[in-house]
C-alpha cells in the first residue's frame, strides 16, 4: 500500500481557508441580521387628534362644542378635555368616546375669565390635539 503524505503547511492552508470560509459566513449573517427593518411606530405615535371649537369667544359660565376627528385610535376610546392652568394640563369634567367614524363631540362650560388654552387628550395614551384658544368674558 503507498500512502500519500501530505505536506503539513498545505494542511494548515487548507484548515485557515476552511475557517476563514466559516467566519466569513457568520459576519455575513450578523450583516444580515442588521439590515432587518426597524418595527413600525406604535399606534400611539401615528394616533391624532383634530379639534375646531364652535366658537372662539364665550360668556363667562357658557358653553362651548368641541368637535373634530381621530386617526389611529379605536371607535369608543375615551377622550377627555384639558385645559392648561400655571404650565400644567389639567382635565376638565367633559369627556366623551371616538364614534363610528372616529369623530367625537363635547360641551364643556367654561367659567374661569381670561383666554382658555385647551386641548383634547386620548384617555391613557400620549394623543392631544393641537391646542385651541377660547376667550372667556
Amino acid at each position: 500500500m503507498h500512502r500519500t503524505h501530505r505536506h503539513p503547511a498545505s494542511r494548515a492552508l487548507a484548515a485557515g481557508a476552511l475557517s476563514l470560509a466559516l467566519l466569513s459566513a457568520g459576519s455575513a449573517g450578523a450583516f444580515a441580521t442588521e439590515a432587518k427593518p426597524k418595527p413600525s411606530p406604535s399606534a400611539s405615535a401615528m394616533a391624532s387628534i383634530t379639534i375646531k371649537p364652535s366658537t372662539t369667544s364665550v360668556n363667562a359660565g357658557g358653553s362651548v362644542t368641541f368637535t373634530g376627528r381621530t386617526q389611529g385610535l379605536k371607535v369608543g376610546w375615551p377622550l377627555v378635555l384639558q385645559h392648561q392652568k400655571a404650565g400644567k394640563w389639567i382635565p376638565l369634567k367633559a369627556t366623551t368616546k371616538t364614534k363610528n367614524g372616529s369623530s367625537y363631540s363635547l360641551t364643556a362650560k367654561l367659567n374661569t375669565v381670561g383666554n382658555e388654552h385647551l386641548r383634547v387628550s386620548a384617555v391613557g395614551k400620549k394623543v392631544y390635539s393641537p391646542a385651541v384658544t377660547v376667550n372667556v368674558t
